[in-house]
Order: structure tokens, then sequence, then C-alpha cells
């Protein structure tokens, strides 16, 4: 598969500059079809034996993708929902007690935010500092690093010194997973928590949670159900799952799994090195030739992110360009707003942006 062939198999981008898969990744038709596939087969047989096999099959299938995405084995992904709800799932699990500190950066999603407010609600001290800083703020009291990989606000990277904490560091890799080349092993994380809606350009309601091998005995399996147990049918007696299963989220559709290894299967077929290679150089370009129209560019590393200055009045600018079909999003609370580049992207829409603003 060559750069047209990618960018055909996203039919938004037909008619769109679409540049938002930081909020949600434009959905490859092979996505929908997968989709329709399940869906057809509960309306034929209804949800029984076939169905059931169908999501299984595909949950697994699924896993073993999102281990090739970030470097670890199947044993070590859990599937969730979202982001938020692994880093919940970890927050919620560890041994976190009145008094201990987490540290967290001034600039994070609520995906984090919202979980470590209840955190403070039981007395745990959370600090926010800045993301450079966010491994030199360590000290005897801190238990958890809680931060982002990719900062969602401007595509800067969490700082390498992370990797040589004796403490567990929690990432949000939201920005991170499908749109810049990562190994868990070498950020030194002992957690990683992502999307599959956005860079994986999946359906809503998928996500990923690594849990290292060493943690596992360390992290408690929230409010295990059916699919987090070794053998459900042992009831009261029954015990979570020795591998990272035991934090898989309740259900997922057979729907959605199925959509989702589809999409996956898009972009492996471009290369996942050609994918991060592409997005990068063309966000590059962006921030450039955003730079020499005079925009101040915040911010950024080697990632997928481009955030600018467009002002007190920056809410107004994302619904203008819409109109001529070009998606962006705005940063609420920020003057800025924020272009999010992907392989299926090409010249074309960066040209589109650019002439529009």
């Amino acid at each position: 598969m060559d750069a047209a062939e990618l960018r055909a198999a996203f039919p938004v981008l037909r008619e769109r500059a679409y540049l938002n898969a930081g909020t949600f990744g434009p959905l490859p038709e092979a996505a929908a079809a997968a989709a329709r596939e399940a869906a057809d087969i509960a309306l034929a047989n209804g949800r029984y034996v076939d169905y059931f096999n169908v999501a299984r099959d595909a949950g697994e299938s699924l896993r073993e993708a999102y281990a090739g995405i970030v470097g670890a084995t199947a044993d070590d992904i859990a599937i969730t929902t979202s982001t938020t709800e692994g880093v919940a799932r970890v927050l919620a699990g560890l041994d976190l007690r009145e008094g201990d500190e987490v540290i967290t950066s001034t600039t994070e999603h609520p995906g984090i935010t919202g979980p470590l407010s209840a955190l403070r609600r039981r007395g745990i001290i959370v600090s926010a500092v800045p993301l450079a800083d966010v491994a030199d703020a360590v000290t005897s009291q801190t238990k958890l690093v809680a931060c982002h990989h990719v900062d969602w606000s401007c595509g800067a990277v969490a700082p390498a010194a992370l990797a040589q904490l004796d403490i567990p560091v929690l990432l949000d890799g939201a920005q991170g997973a499908g749109a810049i080349k990562l190994d868990v092993e070498e950020l030194g994380c002992a957690f990683y928590a992502a999307a599959g809606q956005k860079w994986l350009c999946g359906p809503s309601g998928t996500g990923l949670l690594y849990v290292a091998p060493q943690w596992r005995e360390r992290l408690a399996s929230f409010a295990p159900g059916y699919r987090n147990l070794e053998d459900p049918a042992l009831g009261l007696d029954a015990v979570p799952k020795t591998v990272a299963g035991a934090y898989d989220t309740f259900t997922v559709s057979a729907e959605a799994l199925l959509a989702a290894v589809a999409a996956h299967g898009v972009l492996a077929s471009f290369g996942w090195d050609n994918v991060y290679e592409r997005a990068r150089t063309l966000a590059a370009l962006l921030a450039t030739r955003l730079d020499e129209a005079g925009y101040t560019i915040a911010p950024r590393g080697p990632t997928t992110l481009v955030s600018w200055d467009m002002g007190e009045h920056n809410d107004e600018v994302p619904p203008r360009l819409a109109e001529q079909g070009i998606v962006i999003r705005h940063l609420p609370g920020t003057p800025l707003v924020r272009a999010s580049v992907g392989a299926w992207n090409d010249e074309s829409d960066l040209e589109r942006l650019l002439a529009a603003l």
C-alpha cells in the first residue's frame, strides 16, 4: 500500500482536510464494513454462539495488535474503552494512601486530572509541575508519576529521565499510541494507557492498558467481572487472571472489536514505520509553514500535533474552517488551536488549512 492508497482508505478525506485525529481519527471504510459484518451476524443468527465467538476472537486479535503498537506481549495488554478508563483502573488499583504524593504536569488532559482529583479527596497529595520537570520533582514522598507521554495541548514529549525513576510511572498515551513509535520498556513505565479511537483510527469505546509484568501482582483488579477471572464458573472462589486481562473492561461489542482490528490492519498495510515517519514529517512541515506565516507555535516535539496561537477568540476558528471542509479543534482555556496530522493526510490538506487561515 502506498500513501495514495492509504489516503483512499478513509472516505472523509475525499471532501475534507481532516486534521483532528487527536480527538477522533478518521474512520477507514474497512472498519465500518467490519462493524456491519458483526451486526449482520447478530441480525441473522441472534447474539448467540457465533456472535460471542466473533467478539472473543476479535478481542484477542486486538490485544495482539495493541501489544505490537507499544512493544509489549499480549499478556501485558488489557482491552479498555478509553485512555481515561486505563488511567482510572491504575489509580484505583494501586495501594495509594493518605499523605502519599503523585506528581503530574500542569497541562494534563481531564483524562488524568479527573481521576487524580478523586485521589485528592482521599487525602493523597497531587503536585503539578511543568511536563519537562516531572522527573526532577520526585521526592521520597512520591509514590507515582502520572502524566502524558505526548502533551495533548502542543505535542511536547515527556522527559526521558522518567525511565530512570525507581517509582512507577503511568503514562497517558492518548497522543502517543499509533502516532509515534514507542516501546514501553524503553520508556521505563509501569503503566501505559491509550485510546483506540484516535491515532489507531478505531471506533469510540476502544482502548488499551499496558501493565508491566512486575506490577501485575501489585495492581489490584478493580471489581473483577466475567472477563477478568481465570474460571468464572468457580463463583465466590474465582480469582482474577494473572495476566493483564485481569484489567480488561467489562464489555466491548463485537462490532467495535472487529472495527478496531480492521482499522489497525489498514494502517499496518502501509507499514507502521511509514505511518510514523510520514505523519511526523507532515506535522513538522505544517509547523514550519505556520511559523513562516507569522503564527506563534506552541513548543512541540517530533510528534504529530501542531498548536498555534489564534488569540482570545480561538474557539471561533474551528467552526469557520469546518464550513470550508477543514477540521481542526481549539483548546479550551488557552489561545491555541490544534491540528493533528496523520499519515493519511497529504500536503493538499496543509495547503487548504494555511489558505483558510
